[in-house]
Parts: structure tokens; sequence; C-alpha cells
């Protein structure tokens, strides 16, 4: 008999082309420090002392080209230390991978690539409680970061082949005489088409079979020599999405990208990491066109969501841990100095490096009443260093008087007058002139006013719109 030919899933050329279709909107109202201030948020870890001015100066879509095309990919500040007079080994100590990103989200220069990378990490999600070395969950971080805003078939072909991913999704343990499903049921539930995309559990096993090949050696320090095996593969035909082919582990992911479902997932989802409401049937149609006429290009479908006026006009998002922790330490220039960040962000919701499951974390649920605590801790934490002691000086700098007003002015100008509401304002104020009634008047005069600046900070870092954007 003829050998069978492989029917291959077509390969879409890359082009610039934007789609004939319906295009996207773009926001056109007022374009301010506050609203800068969402964009640097939003698609990154907030401003820098100044920063919201600066871009609002340049303008919308000036300031999300700034952001897409950065001029510096370098990192800006004091490097990281442990708290005890030491460095990070991220690749041995536990904790220092955590510390060491956020480092990096604290001091970069090109915020929306490390904020990109810690989407790919959620989307992608692995974890050092199933890889035995940090050394491949930091090589893996290195690959998301590289691929952030490339095209989406290089960067899961580049994950699907990963060594963290082969070891935690049971890669390296797929073969022709035992498939694992593992891969191939995430890799289409949770990475490219979602749970109620039109595939089967036979889709699943077909697809397992495809991705048999994968081997490493291991070691007394760990798995190496990750690499494909050709006699470990199942070269037979396999039927996936209604159609046969010997398939093989390329072939799985392009099958998958390929598949009607999948734009409309992957915008749905890259989305929701930056809008918290769904977008609406017309822009969802129009930036699935765009990914499909750009060669599943992300840089030009995360443009036209930053441009959209949902993210300018609509409802507040809520700050995951991480980056509300490396944007006040943005705001105040303080650098990674302290190895508490560890646990403080863990008893926030998020350890990087350590997502709860396959599906990353929750993003609608990052607070609750045990997170809360966590984000308490957090202010008081980056506060520490700032906190005022001298309470004479004090009186002194501030003229020997201070009403509610003025306290409450001063305490948002530390932290980069952060846009608030104006019933947020008004509480502060309260909380203020309730301060004065405290105490004796000899205790009021000495004391009084730098605790009340001190807690106007705290109150400020935690309030519901320095936790939102």
């Amino acid at each position: 008999m003829p050998k069978q030919r492989t029917p291959r899933p077509p390969r879409k050329r890359r082009t610039k082309r934007r789609s004939a279709g319906p295009q996207t909107p773009v926001y056109a109202g007022p374009f301010g420090r506050a609203q800068a201030e969402r964009l640097l948020w939003r698609a990154g870890f907030g401003p820098r002392p100044g920063q919201a001015d600066e871009f609002a100066g340049l303008g919308l879509r000036a300031a999300v080209d700034r952001l897409l095309h950065p001029p510096s990919q370098g990192l800006t500040g004091p490097g990281p230390t442990n708290g005890k007079g030491g460095g990070l080994v991220p690749q041995h100590a536990w904790g220092h991978d955590h510390l060491w990103w956020l480092d990096r989200m604290v001091r970069a220069d090109a915020p929306l690539i490390e904020r990109m990378t810690l989407v790919w990490h959620d989307w992608f999600a692995t974890s050092r409680s199933g890889v035995p070395t940090a050394k491949l969950m930091l090589d893996q971080n290195q690959l998301l970061r590289e691929h952030s805003l490339g095209t989406f078939r290089e960067l899961t072909v580049r994950v699907t082949k990963d060594p963290a991913m082969l070891i935690w999704l049971s890669g390296a343990a797929n073969n022709a005489q035992a498939p694992n499903e593992n891969y191939a049921r995430e890799l289409m539930e949770l990475f490219t088409l979602g749970a109620r995309a039109s595939y089967s559990e036979r889709d699943v096993r077909e697809q397992a079979r495809a991705l048999t090949g994968w081997r490493a050696d291991w070691k007394a320090t760990g798995p190496t020599n990750f690499r494909f095996d050709r006699r470990l593969h199942d070269p037979g035909s396999k039927r996936i999405f209604r159609r046969a082919g010997t398939y093989d582990w390329r072939d799985a992911v392009e099958l998958c990208l390929e598949h009607g479902a999948h734009p409309g997932f992957f915008v749905r989802k890259l989305w929701s990491y930056f809008i918290p409401s769904p977008p609406d049937a017309r822009t969802e149609q129009a930036l699935a066109a765009l990914y499909r006429d750009s060669g599943t290009e992300i840089r030009p479908v995360l443009e036209a969501i930053l441009l959209h006026p949902a993210l300018h006009e609509g409802p507040r998002m809520v700050k995951p841990p991480v980056v509300h922790t490396a944007g006040m330490l943005r705001a105040l220039g303080r650098g990674v100095d302290t190895d508490s960040w560890v646990w403080v962000n863990s008893m926030s919701g998020q350890q990087l490096f350590i997502p709860p499951n396959v599906a990353g974390w929750d993003d609608q649920r990052w607070l609750d009443t045990a997170t809360w605590r966590g984000r308490w801790h957090a202010a008081g934490a980056a506060l520490m260093p700032f906190t005022l002691t001298d309470a004479a000086a004090y009186l002194a700098s501030v003229g020997g008087s201070e009403t509610p007003e003025e306290g409450v002015n001063r305490a948002l100008s530390f932290w980069g007058d952060p846009a608030i509401t104006p019933e947020t304002r008004q509480h502060l104020i309260a909380f203020a002139a309730d301060c004065e009634q405290l105490g004796n008047p000899r205790d009021k005069k000495r004391s009084h006013l730098v605790l009340r600046q001190n807690a106007l900070r705290q109150l400020i870092a935690t309030s519901p719109d320095y936790q939102t954007s």
C-alpha cells in the first residue's frame, strides 16, 4: 500500500495588513495625569515620581507607543539585597526567585514587557512546587520575557518544549507506550481554546499521542538534557478536530492555533488582564480579526486594548498583590532591600513562581478577609524606612500647625499625588480631624501631628483607590 500522506495544518503567513472588518474604537476623551496614572498601572507597575505628568504630556497614542516600544529595557535604581548584608541567589535560596523578579518590576525601564512576562507566567502557569530546580523556572521566566510582545505562535511553541513545562505537565514522561494527557488537555483548555471550545475527550487523547517523544536525563542535581526522541514518539495516524494525520508536537500546537475558537479565546483572555469587564461582541470580532491578520502577533492586539475606551472609561480594576507592592516601591524610589517581601506577598495571595494551580491566579478574587491583611502589611513594610519619628522636626516643618486638609495633602504628596475620589479624600480628612480630638493638649502639640501623618500615609496606600486603578 502507498504510504499515507500526512495533511499538515495550514500555516498562515505573517502580514502587517489590518483587517478590512470592524475596527476597534480609540479613547478620545481627556488624557491628563489621572488617565496616564491608570495606564501606567494597568500596563506596568505604576508611575515613578514625575512619570504620570510625563506620560500625560505625551498624549494617549504616544504614551501607549512608548510602552510598546520602550527606548530602554534596562533597570534603574538600587540593586536588590536580602536585607541581611548580602545579595540575592535566586537559583539556590528559598524565596530569592520572588525577590529577584520583584526587583525587576520595581526597576524596569520597560514596565509593559515586565508586566506581560507576569501575564504569560499566569497564562502558562508553571509552579516551583512541581519543578525540581529554580534554574528551570528562571529560564522559563526569561523565555516569557523575550517573547512577551512577539507572536503567540512562537511563544506557545517555545513553552511547549520548555523544560520547566515539560516537567510540570508531564511532557517529559509522555511516550508512545504510555501517553500522558496533562499537557494536551491544558494546551486546549487553558492556553489556546478554552473549556467550552468544541473539542472532545478523543481530541485530548489524540493530542497526547501527537505530543509524545520528549525526554530528559535525571541526575542528582535534577533533570537535564531535554530533547525530542523520535523513538519515543507515536508515529501513527491521529484524528484531531476531525482531521487525520501523523501529527507531532509542532502540529499539536498549530492545530490549536488554527482552530476557529482560538482567536476569540486569545483576545478575551488577553483583554481580561487589562480591563475587568468583557469586550462587547463587535470589539471581540475586530480584535480577533486583527490577531488573525497579523499572524498571531501580540503587540498590535495589545495596542488596541490599551487604546480602547473601555480601559480609560470603564470600572476600576484591583491590582495584583505584587503589582501593588512594586508600585509602592517605585513611587517611593525604594529598591528591594529585605526578604520580607516573600512572606508579605504570599500573605497577600501571590508568591511569584508558585501560582496556586495550572490555571494560575484567580484575578477576580484578589481581595478577601485573609489577603487584605497581607496588603496592610505590605503598605507598612514599604513605609517602614520612611516612618516619621521626630515630632518636633515635623512640627517645625509645617510651621507649628497643620489643618486636617493640609495633613491629607502632605500625605498624598508623599505618595506622588495619586488620583483619589472625592469620597476617599473626605474620609481621610474626617480621620485627620478625628485625630485632633484624641489625647490631651500637651501630647497633641508634641506628637499627634507626626503620628497622624504616618497613619495617613498608611491609609492612602491601603485605600480602595490605591489598591485599584
